[in-house]
């Protein structure tokens, strides 16, 4: 029988942590498990103790992906939208397309309180699998829960994009402004 030996402890979360911090891309919990040779639930245990010594993990629809804090030449803004489910992938191409990275979502919800999900989708492809994954699961959107009420954080390397992109999003009807 050839079968690889599991990475214990510390050694597997170190190969974990520079897997995210070397990949610089979303990873599954799927393909770091048969890296490790353990379960997609033993990754999840040691992404939370990652997470509880402070390295900036995600989890986003794609994998978990590692997050510096410090992201140099990058400028974020927060939006908020309201729109039905039918037009989300239209609000995330549009975005998308103005060069912007859109983080997560965050609604109120009046039991919960402040929900976020990340999202961390930059372009038309990622779009396509996150809804794909949204659709395949059977998953609501969380705007679902507010009347198609939510925030987006976004990212884009210029304060330019942040505004073409604010304004794409206004003249399409998405954005909700202030009274």
């Amino acid at each position: 029988m050839n079968e690889k030996k599991k990475i214990l402890g510390d050694q597997r979360r170190a190969v974990i942590l520079n897997q995210l911090i070397d990949k610089g891309a979303p990873i599954t919990g799927g393909v770091l498990a048969k890296l490790t040779n353990v379960s997609r639930q033993v990754i999840v245990s040691d992404i939370t103790l990652l997470k509880a010594k402070n390295e900036p993990i995600i989890a986003t629809s794609q994998g978990y992906m590692y997050m510096p804090q410090a992201t140099i030449g990058v400028v974020e803004r927060t939006v908020a939208c309201q729109h039905s489910p039918d037009r989300a992938e239209e609000e995330l191409n549009l975005l998308v397309d103005h060069g912007v990275t859109v983080k997560d979502v965050k609604i109120e919800h009046s039991v919960y309180g402040d929900l976020t999900a990340s999202i961390m989708v930059s372009n038309r492809k990622e779009v396509t699998n996150f809804l794909e994954k949204i659709k395949n699961t059977g998953a609501a959107y969380l705007s679902q829960l507010t009347e198609g009420v939510h925030l987006h954080t976004l990212a884009a390397s210029s304060e330019k994009q942040l505004t073409d992109a604010e304004d794409a999003l206004k003249k399409a009807g998405f954005l909700i402004e202030p009274n």
